[in-house]
């Protein structure tokens, strides 16, 4: 299983209080963080911080990038970046999502955060 205290994770969400909630509970997993309110934000932490391998994004963000378009251009980009999008007012079909990309209803329950990142663990390990 891939080290928590060694994997970067960035959450890109424009509601500070969700963002930093999240942020909170992935510290407290062990996961450094890095934070971003935007789809800009976000491709430029990920152009300065090589060492992010896990994004968590909202689908609904203003600019001209959703979340969704986030997550293909990080498939893109990034391919081995690992890519959760999350939203509490809509949920993609599939064929919406690059492949291999996990979708988290909001409100987070700590149960269901952990079940993702037990996902996103056994991810980081077959990499």
């Amino acid at each position: 299983m891939a080290d928590a205290a060694r994997t970067t994770i960035l959450v890109v969400d424009d509601e500070w209080l969700v963002r930093t909630d999240l942020a909170q509970n992935l510290e407290q997993a062990g996961y450094r963080i890095r934070e971003a309110s935007n789809a800009a934000e976000a491709i430029a932490m990920l152009e300065k911080h090589a060492e992010i391998r896990v994004v968590f994004t909202d689908i609904q963000m203003p600019g001209t990038m959703d979340g969704i378009s986030l997550s293909h251009y990080i498939r893109k980009r990034w391919p081995p970046t690992i890519v959760v999008i999350s939203s509490g007012n809509q949920t993609p079909r599939p064929s919406e999502l690059p492949d291999d990309t996990d979708f988290l209803a909001k409100p987070v329950g700590k149960e269901t955060l952990a079940k993702i990142l037990k996902n996103v663990a056994r991810k980081l390990a077959a990499a």
